[in-house]
């Protein structure tokens, strides 16, 4: 069951991401991209940084 939870976190904060990717595609669609692309910036130093 442990080794559940470290891919329950990624699965969870990739879910809300695409979420809020979404929902700002829906207000203005350039505004979905930039939401996403800064969201991946910021998971690839979140990434960087563990190593």
């Amino acid at each position: 069951m442990n080794k559940i939870y470290p891919w329950l976190a990624d699965a969870l904060l990739l879910g809300g991401s695409a979420g809020l990717s979404y929902g700002a595609w829906l207000a203005w669609a350039p505004a979905g991209f930039m939401v996403g692309g800064a969201l991946l910036i910021i998971a690839g130093v979140m990434i960087a940084r563990m190593n």
